[in-house]
Order: structure tokens, then sequence, then C-alpha cells
């Protein structure tokens, strides 16, 4: 481990002495990986159980990971007043190192003791990945939970019966070993679904992974989330199962996506201000729209539209459901800033040209359209630094 690593890490909670001088003593904190593929409500669980634990008087730190920088989800957990160190430009496992050393730096910066961390949607073999290799090296800095993986019922129903899924052969089978690989099951979005069909589901799940505890849980409403942190901060064995990933398929399953990242200011005249919420809501549908009528299966489209001090996030997952907002804006002001990720089965340039002729046609001329930041890719081939065959003993 090189010294300018665990000088960045040490953390400042307690103090010994050693040759007369005080030398602050390391803190090991608890980190939990939430995984599971894009639409999820990952970041949704992780803000309901950064909450929780804030409330039980902890230090909470949360990591949040994508293929390319400006994420979404690092400005609306960081506007909430949480403490969000980013790894972008990668995924966790192919970028173990930048894992670290934003674990450790939130772990030094506000001597966390619970860390958060979301991989990538499309991410797949972080047992072997991440929860190995963290149990051999890194013993002494990090107690890793139970790898979590979170499940959308309607699609995760499909996925486990092999059924059209609207979603690449290729993708489908990196969520099938996502549940393959997990130590603990949630089901999600309870809130919409009845007490058969949350049974029915269970049982499906219990059926296809023996061993495997299954939790129903919503994260927008919190049922279920305090429990379910209950259990993983009290295990002791976390990476318990390997799976046997055919890196062909899944490198084909991550490049069937194109992947959008967008920073742009919007300036409007004061004497035609939009209204800003409206224009989120109208342009998300256009682009849902436009991915019905190519079939271009979508991961998840994000908006996160800023004035001034006040935010709204616009979420789509499906072709066909609804279309969530959440928050509000300053309709007075002239200016607002907006961020976009989009993950769509598309061609990135596709993917680009779609958004910009959204925005074109939406504002027509009325509005300056400034593209700070863009980013269209497809993700390459999964590379991981380190790829454990056998389980760690804790």
């Amino acid at each position: 481990m090189e010294a300018g690593f665990i000088a960045g890490i040490v953390g400042t909670v307690a103090h010994f002495h050693f040759r007369g001088a005080t030398i602050p003593a390391r803190n090991i904190a608890n980190i939990i990986f939430v995984g599971g593929f894009l639409g999820a409500g990952k970041t949704t669980l992780l803000w309901a159980a950064a909450s929780i634990l804030l409330a039980r008087g902890k230090r909470v730190g949360i990591i949040t990971n994508d293929q390319a920088p400006g994420l979404v989800d690092t400005r609306l957990l960081a506007r909430k007043g949480l403490s969000v160190g980013e790894v972008g430009g990668s995924c966790f496992c192919c970028n173990f190192k930048g894992l670290i050393r934003t674990a450790g730096k939130l772990r030094n910066r506000i001597r966390a003791e619970v860390l958060l961390a979301e991989p990538v949607g499309s991410c797949t073999d972080l047992s072997g990945a991440i929860l190995q290799p963290l149990k051999e090296r890194f013993r002494e800095e990090f107690i890793p939970a139970p790898l979590t993986v979170l499940a959308d019922p309607k699609r995760a129903s499909c996925v486990l019966d092999e059924k059209q899924t609207g979603m690449h052969r290729s993708t489908a089978y990196i969520a099938r070993k996502q549940f393959e690989e997990a130590d603990r099951i949630l089901i999600n979005k309870v809130d919409l679904l009845g007490k058969t069909d949350i049974t029915n589901l269970k049982k499906k799940f219990s059926a296809r992974f023996t061993g495997t505890p299954v939790r129903a849980i919503s994260s927008l409403t919190g049922e279920g989330v305090a429990e379910w942190l209950d259990d993983v901060l009290s295990s002791k064995k976390a990476g318990n199962r390997i799976a046997d990933i055919d890196y062909d398929i899944y490198a084909e399953g991550e490049a069937v996506l194109g992947w959008l990242n967008a920073e742009i200011v919007l300036r409007a005249n004061k004497c035609c201000v939009p209204d800003w919420r409206l224009l989120c809501l109208f342009l998300m549908k256009r682009i849902q729209d436009a991915c019905r009528e190519r079939k271009a299966p979508v991961g998840h489209v994000k908006f996160l539209m800023s004035t001034g001090d006040k935010t709204c996030a616009v979420n789509m997952t499906c072709l066909k459901g609804k279309i969530e907002i959440r928050g509000d804006v300053d309709e007075s002001r002239s200016k607002a800033d907006l961020v976009v990720n989009a993950r769509v089965e598309m061609a990135p340039e596709e993917l680009e040209r779609l958004l910009r002729e959204s925005l074109a046609m939406l504002l027509k001329g009325r509005v300056s359209i400034d593209y700070r930041r863009l980013s269209s890719i497809r993700p390459g081939r999964p590379v991981p630094t380190h790829r454990y065959r056998e389980v760690v003993p804790r």
C-alpha cells in the first residue's frame, strides 16, 4: 500500500503514542454496495438509507459511479446535504484504485462510519472484482457488508422467466448475473404492488437463488429500509458467492447501450422566461416517445434542473411508464442549469442528436442553449483490476 494512500485514509477518531509522537489511529468504516440494473431505484434507496443512518447519529458518505463524469445522482445527493464522492469514467471493478481512493478521502474528511456505494447499473461480477479484494487487501480499512442487489419488480420478473423483457438478450444476462452473485436481494417499489404479487415474486427469487435472503422494500416510502440496514450492518459475511461470468456476453450487454451525460446552461430573455419545470416534462416526454418509436429499450433517462438553490429531478425508466418529477424550481429565473444522463439501447451519436434536436424544437430559439459538457459513448469491454475466482474468508 502506498504511503500517500495510507496518509490519505488515516482516521482521526482516536490517537496512540509511539516513541513520544502522537499518531492518529485508523477508524474502520462499514461499506455497503447496492447493485442492481439501471432504473431499479438504487439512488433513492441510498438517500433513504443515509437519512436513517444520519438520524441515528452516524457519519455517512456516499460513493456514486458511472462510465462518464457528470452524474445527476451525485449532484442530487450533494444538494440534499450529503457527503458524496464520484468515481467517473469507469466502473468500480475496472477502477478499483479510484474506488479505494474516493472511499479513503470520504472517510478521512468526514470520519465516515458508514459508506454507501452505488456501482454502475450495467455492472456485474462485483463480488469477485470488488468484495473479495476488499476483504483480502483492505480489511484494516473497510468492513464490506453483504452485497445487496436491488430489483425492479416488472423487469426482474421478466428477466427471471427469460421472457421478452424489452432488453437485449446480453443485457438481460447481466441482470441475471447480478442476482446470482448477490448476498441479499431486495425487491423494490412494493408500494406499487399488491400483497399477492410480492409473495409470488419472493417465491420466484427464492426458488431460483436458493439460500439468498429476499426482502421486499420501497425505497420511495422507506418501507423495510431500516430492517435491511440492520441486517447488512450486523452481518459478518460478505461476498459469499462469485458468479461465473462470460465476459464476451457481459461486454456485448454493455456495448448495446448508448451512454450520454450532458451539462447544459439555458438562458432565456426576461420577457419570455419559460416554465422550466414544464420544459423538463415536455423534453422527457419527447425523448420517451422517440425511444418508443424506435423500439429502443431504456435503462434510464434522468434530468436535474437547477435555478439558484432550487432543483427538480425528472426520471424515466421505461417506454410506456409514468415520468416521475420531484422538486421545484424558481420560475422567475432567466437562467437554468440542466444535467442529463441517458442510458438507452441506441447508438450514442443518435442519442446525442435526439437530445439536441428535442431541445432546439421545444425552445425554438427563444432560449439560448450552451452545452458546457457533453459525452456520448458506448462502454468499452470491462477489464477489472482484480478478479477473484474463490471467496476470501473474512
